[in-house]
This record gives C-alpha cells, sequence and structure tokens, in this order.
C-alpha cells in the first residue's frame, strides 16, 4: 500500500507514516517501489528477508491487543483508540519544538 494509505489504515497522521516509513526503508526493513499500474505511486511493503522476524516480533503483541480490546466495550476501545492518536499529536508536537 501507498504511505499514505497506510496512514489511514493505522490512524496516524501521513507525515508520520511517511516519516517511519523513511527511517525503515533506510534500515532495509522496508521497501518502496514505483507501482506498476501507475508511476506517480509508490508502494510500501515489508522487505522479503524481514517477514519472519517482524511476523515474530509483533505476533504477541498483536496477541495481547486482540485479547484485551475484545473484552471491552465499544466504548471503551474508543476511548483507548483515542488517547492513542491523542498521544502520537502530543509526540509530533514534541519533535517540532
Amino acid at each position: 500500500m501507498t504511505a499514505d494509505e497506510l496512514a489511514a489504515r493505522l490512524e496516524v497522521a501521513p507525515t508520520t507514516a511517511s516519516l517511519v516509513v523513511g527511517d525503515l526503508s533506510g534500515k532495509a526493513i522496508l521497501d518502496r517501489y514505483e507501482d506498476p499500474s501507475d508511476r506517480r505511486r509508490r508502494i510500501v511493503a515489508i522487505a522479503p528477508d524481514q517477514h519472519d522476524a517482524i511476523a515474530a516480533w509483533l505476533a504477541p503483541g498483536a496477541a495481547a491487543w486482540r485479547r484485551v480490546l475484545t473484552s471491552l466495550a465499544p466504548a471503551q476501545r474508543r476511548l483507548i483508540v483515542d488517547t492513542l492518536r491523542a498521544y502520537e499529536a502530543a509526540v509530533a508536537e514534541e519533535r517540532e519544538h
């Protein structure tokens, strides 16, 4: 997906996603390549040789989030998401100073 699509899916600011993609691309964790159907678009993907390591790293956290969030009411889940988004915005503000 593109960096903008990734930002929307993760519910973070496009600038945040773009910075993270740039950092991870520089470390050869993500690949960015031209979209064959639209040469103006850049696709972001996990580097093939990083898939197993990333899956092993993320799996325990993803399972824990799923278990914890499933037990909450929708309003409680929304509160957590809103809090994390506010945190992200505050971190972005701190980086600007």
